[in-house]
């Protein structure tokens, strides 16, 4: 039995695969498509996306039922996930200096992410500093499975 994937995406990255159809993101794309990979997500995240869909995109705007159909599709995409956690885990985890940005760590850990892919600077620096151990990796959409 091949286990899949379990990956944790940031806002940006639900943008990039929900509006703008970004080929960067085609790794991960195809590693969902071919069931090597899932996603989840809770409830934080989720509103966070919701509350970005409303923003002017790039010049782009959604009108409301553009951005209930990208709500749509990122729950059928992924995995709703409780990202309560106990005290004793949220304080072994890394603080952001963007507390807006703590969410995605929390949301990795609860899942048991193999992976919290992103394209926050601010998470990404956690990634390059090695002086604490994460359970997953943080990476960027352009480095998901390149060197696995």
């Amino acid at each position: 039995m091949l286990t899949r994937l379990r990956l944790v995406l940031d806002t940006h990255v639900w943008l990039d695969w929900l509006v703008f159809d970004d080929p960067g993101i085609a790794r991960i794309r195809n590693a969902v498509g071919l069931k090597r990979a899932e996603i989840f997500i809770d409830a934080a995240c989720e509103a966070e996306l919701a509350r970005v869909l409303a923003y002017d995109l790039h010049k782009r705007r959604l009108d409301a039922a553009a951005q209930a159909a990208c709500i749509a599709q990122c729950r059928r995409l992924s995995h709703r996930i409780d990202a309560t956690l106990p005290e004793p885990q949220r304080a072994g985890l890394p603080r952001c200096r963007d507390p807006d940005d703590q969410k995605f760590l929390e949301a990795a850990l609860a899942a048991h992410a193999d992976f919290l892919v992103t394209k926050d600077r601010a998470l990404l620096y956690f990634a390059r500093r090695r002086s604490r151990a994460l359970p997953f990796r943080i990476v960027t959409p352009a480095s998901f499975l390149r060197n696995k």
